[in-house]
């Protein structure tokens, strides 16, 4: 009588490794969404106290640097700036404002001087809390 070698039966891991790879990908991928997109890195004033205000739909964001202007998550010059802004078509549009706490005085005035100059009054200046 010739004995049968046994061959001990394992589970196919193949299908556990695809479901771990899609899992991976899935938080890699859903922890690169932002809230905002930001093009600057900026160190914002902190307040003590103040209201927080709900986002709008519609939102100009601009970002003041010491170096650097962006407009709606892409960096533009001083030069453009004027150009970007007058393509806004509602001008009751909200502008949210955020400006590193080392930048010079005089360039936040600028920017401010081009928001009224295309009547753009509803200004939110951003902080931490």
């Amino acid at each position: 009588m010739k004995r049968r070698s046994r061959e001990t039966a394992m589970p196919d891991i193949t299908p556990l490794i695809d479901v771990v790879f899609l899992l991976l990908i899935f938080f890699m991928v859903s922890t690169v969404f932002k809230k905002d997109e930001l093009a600057l890195l900026l160190s914002l004033p902190t307040v003590t106290e103040g209201e927080a205000q709900s986002q709008a739909k519609k939102t100009i964001i601009l970002e003041l640097s010491t170096k650097e202007i962006a407009y709606n998550g892409k960096k533009v010059t001083f030069e453009n700036i004027g150009t970007d802004l007058s393509k806004v078509t509602d001008k009751k549009t909200p502008v949210e404002l955020r400006v590193d706490k080392d930048v010079r005085y005089e360039r936040v005035v600028k920017v401010l001087d081009e928001l009224k100059k295309q009547k753009l009054n509803n200004l939110s200046l951003i902080t931490n809390k």
